[in-house]
C-alpha cells in the first residue's frame, strides 16, 4: 500500500497544501507544535479510526472554519484508489473512490496503517491493561470478528460482576451464578486463545526487529500470562472472594504480557531508549503480521520517535524500512541528517514545504 497523493485544506492547523510522498522514507521535520502530528493524525484517520489523540471530530477543523477537507490517492489491491474525508458540524463523511460512504467506519480494512506515538510508551511503563489493549487492537485489525467476541466477553463480565453485587442481598442468586460462569468461560477461553496465538505469531517478527534497532546487541522475549489455565475451574473457585469483591478476579481481563530484555523485565530495568524501542518492534512486527494476514504491507507513521534513541537505532528507523512506506515526524536535526534515500519535508506554522 503505497500513498502516491496527500491534500488537505483546514485540517487543524494545516490550512492548505499538498504532498507527493517518497514509496520509502517521508521525513517530516520542524519545531514542536507546527503540524507535523497533525499531518500523521489526518492520514491514520483513512483506517476508519477515529483520532489518536482522543479528539472530538469537531476540534479537527481549523478554528474559524466550518469544514475541513483531507484526500487522498493510493494504491491498494494491485490498483489506484482515492478517498476523502470531510468533517462539516462535527460529523465526519468519508467517500471512497467517488462512492459516499454510511459512515466513516466504512473505510476499515480498505487503507491499513500502523501507527506508533509517543503515548503508547504506556505499552511498556504502565499497566497490564495497555498491553492487552494493544494485543486487542491489533487482533481487531487482522481478525473482524475479534471485536465482536471481545465485546460480548465485556458485556457478559459486566453482567457477572453486576450479579456478584446482587448475591449478598439476594442470596436465591446464587443458583444463576453457574449459567454466567459457563458463558464467561467460554468467551474468555476464546479471547485468551486469540491473544496467545497472535503473540506467538509476532513474537519472531517482533525479534528480528529488536535485534536490528538495537545493531544486534540485545534481544527482547515475549510471553502471554493467563490469570488462570482453567478459567471455569478458576472461576468456580474463586467465587467466595469475587462475591465479596464484587468482581471477577480471573479471566482475560487480568491477564498481561509479559516483556524482557535480555530475561530483564523491561519495565522495570529497560532504560528509555530499549523501552521505546520495545515499542517500535510491536508496532513494526504488528505491520509484519497485518501483511501476511491481508497482502497489503500498511503504511507506517511514527510521530515524535527519534527522542530517546542514539544514532544507531534512528539509523535502522530511517534506512532500513525499505519495504513499506513510512512517515515520521521529528525535531533532531542530527537525525535529518541521517537520511539516505527519501524525502525531507519541513513543517511550519501548518506550511508543508519540500526540502
Amino acid at each position: 500500500m503505497i500513498i502516491r497523493r496527500l491534500d488537505f485544506e483546514n485540517y487543524r492547523n494545516l490550512k492548505a497544501g499538498q504532498m507527493e510522498p517518497h514509496a520509502g522514507v517521508n521525513l517530516i521535520s520542524g519545531p514542536n507544535a507546527q503540524g507535523k502530528t497533525n499531518l500523521l493524525e489526518a492520514i491514520w484517520l483513512f483506517t476508519g479510526g477515529r483520532s489518536f489523540r482522543g479528539a472530538k471530530d469537531a476540534d479537527l477543523v481549523l478554528r474559524g472554519e466550518r469544514r475541513a477537507e483531507v484526500n487522498i490517492g493510493f494504491f491498494c489491491e494491485e490498483r489506484e484508489q482515492t478517498a476523502q474525508i470531510a468533517i462539516l458540524n462535527g460529523r465526519r463523511n468519508a467517500v471512497l473512490n467517488g462512492v459516499p460512504l454510511k459512515r466513516a467506519s466504512g473505510l476499515i480494512g480498505r487503507f491499513f496503517a500502523v501507527l506508533f506515538s509517543p503515548e503508547h510508551l504506556s505499552l511498556v511503563r504502565e499497566g497490564p491493561s495497555f498491553r492487552r489493549n494493544f494485543i486487542d487492537a491489533a487482533l481487531c485489525q487482522v481478525k473482524p470478528g475479534y471485536a465482536a467476541l471481545l465485546s460480548r466477553y465485556n458485556r457478559t463480565l459486566v453482567q457477572r460482576n453486576a450479579l456478584l453485587k446482587e448475591i449478598p442481598r439476594h442470596s436465591a442468586l446464587l443458583d444463576t451464578l453457574d449459567v454466567w460462569d459457563e458463558r464467561l468461560a467460554a468467551l474468555g477461553e476464546s479471547v485468551m486463545k486469540g491473544r496467545a496465538g497472535y503473540l506467538e505469531k509476532i513474537r519472531g517478527p517482533a525479534q528480528k526487529i529488536y535485534a536490528g534497532i538495537s545493531q544486534n546487541k540485545e534481544n527482547i522475549q515475549l510471553e502471554y500470562q493467563k490469570s488462570a489455565e482453567d478459567l471455569k475451574q478458576a472461576l468456580y473457585a474463586s467465587r467466595r472472594d469475587d462475591i465479596a469483591t464484587g468482581h471477577t478476579n480471573f479471566g482475560p481481563h487480568r491477564d498481561d504480557m509479559e516483556i524482557t530484555i535480555d530475561s530483564l523485565s523491561a519495565r522495570t530495568f529497560g532504560s528509555q531508549g530499549q523501552k521505546r524501542s520495545v515499542v517500535l518492534a510491536l508496532k513494526l512486527a504488528e505491520a509484519e503480521l497485518l501483511f501476511r494476514e491481508t497482502g497489503e504491507r500498511p503504511v507506517i507513521l511514527l510521530d515524535d520517535v527519534m527522542s530517546e534513541l542514539d544514532s544507531g537505532r534512528q539509523d535502522y528507523l530511517l534506512n532500513h524500512l525499505t519495504d513499506c512506506q513510512v512517515f515520521i515526524t521529528c525535531c533532531e536535526p542530527d537525525a535529518v541528517k541521517q537520511l539516505r534515500d527519501g524525502i525531507l519535508f519541513f513543517m511550519d506554522g501548518g506550511v508543508l514545504s519540500k526540502k
